[in-house]
């Protein structure tokens, strides 16, 4: 049996890693400026988030399903407190296309519509709501017949309002950066106002932070910049550090009952571990704050680059564009300056590592951008 052939892959194959650094099978070292699609929060193999994972294998490993596990109570504690929604509940899943999936289908739940409005350049995961196949009709919800979705351009409020005027949306799903779509941000004024409107037409209001939560903004999501509170939260990626788990934060205006979102794996005790140590690093390195530190001397330095065209984000979630194609780029960038990067679309490098980033290492990044646009 050979791989379903629908990634391209470079030919490196990764044996160790350390904090901001990943080394290969032939010894060369990489700087990792991309994380795997924004995953790795806490560094490489940071040894409290290794010692956490090893001490629970060694207990009682990953069960889950149906009993009490209260590695879940202390993640949602711990969750609510450094997130500053301390009043919300958490539900566990495996990740963020599931998280997102049981956010629509909870939000179609809370309203009894099926409609869901979300945004040009957006991406909320390779499946987009939840279909329940059941006999128990309680638990199939508006959007298992026909997911009937309206995509708005970004930061345009009388679109937003024209379409939940009429009456049939359940949910306006946003990121709180785009990831895919180049890290565009939506600006604080149009939160606000979306924040407003689905209070007045009764919709919820999902904020997808599977990319730009957990500290990578520079502050714990960021949706926070615009100073509202959504009444579902999606997260994921960073929440792990690479290890699979994913969730959603749900206002107490929402009401679960027994069967209404379910999972086989979510919340499982290696999970929880793994994110119970993230939170725990985060917060006792401060890495919010030097995201948000190293992400502003991240932009600084980019800005003085001329042949970069717009430069958008915020902390270390940071998408360059160009006026041409980056591939060869982001390869000279790889293979000649040993250092990670991601794309958005043809002409944009994307900017993901992890929080422990330091100024020094912005330097290395900058002087090598510079030297391989100089080249071309």
């Amino acid at each position: 049996m050979k791989l379903f052939d629908v990634y391209p892959l470079f030919d490196i194959v990764p044996v160790s890693a350390n904090d901001c650094y990943i080394t290969d099978d032939k010894g060369v070292e990489y700087l990792d400026l991309y994380g795997g699609h924004a995953v790795i929060s806490v560094g490489h193999s940071h040894p409290d988030y290794v010692k956490k994972l090893t001490d629970q294998l060694n207990r009682i490993g990953f069960y889950s399903n149906s009993v009490q596990n209260p590695m879940q109570q202390e993640l949602a504690l711990k969750l609510g407190e450094q997130s500053g929604y301390p009043d919300y509940s958490l539900f566990l899943c495996n990740s963020g296309a599931e998280a997102n999936e049981n956010a629509l289908k909870l939000a179609s739940f809370h309203t009894g519509k099926g409609r869901i409005v979300s945004f040009e350049k957006s991406f909320h995961g390779r499946t987009s709501a939840a279909v329940a196949v059941t006999d128990n009709p309680k638990i199939i919800s508006p959007l298992n017949d026909t997911v009937v979705r309206t995509m708005l351009p970004l930061n345009d409020v009388a679109k937003l309002e024209s379409a939940l005027k009429l009456g049939d949306v359940a949910a306006v799903i946003v990121e709180g950066i785009q990831g895919i779509g180049g890290c565009r941000v939506p600006e604080p004024a149009f939160l606000k106002a979306a924040s407003q409107l689905c209070e007045k037409y009764g919709v919820v209001l999902i904020l997808d932070e599977i990319q730009s939560g957990y500290g990578r903004s520079g502050k714990f999501f960021a949706h926070q910049y615009a100073d509202i509170k959504p009444d579902i939260i999606s997260v994921a990626k960073g929440m792990g550090n690479g290890f699979p788990i994913g969730g959603i934060l749900i206002s107490p205006k929402l009401k679960p009952w027994f069967g209404m979102l379910g999972t086989t794996f979510g919340g499982n005790y290696l999970a929880c571990a793994a994110a119970i140590a993230v939170l725990d690093i985060m917060k006792a390195e401060n890495l919010i704050e030097n995201a948000l530190e190293v992400g502003n001397y991240l932009f600084s330095k980019l800005a003085q680059i001329p042949q970069i065209k717009e430069l958008r984000g915020k902390g270390l979630m940071v998408g360059v564009e160009f006026d041409f194609p980056v591939a060869a780029i982001r390869k000279q960038l790889l293979f000649e300056e040993k250092i990670f990067t991601g794309v958005s679309g043809t002409n944009t490098i994307r900017i993901l590592p992890p929080l422990t980033l330091t100024k020094t290492q912005v330097e290395l990044f900058v002087n090598s951008l510079v030297k391989v646009l100089n080249k071309s």
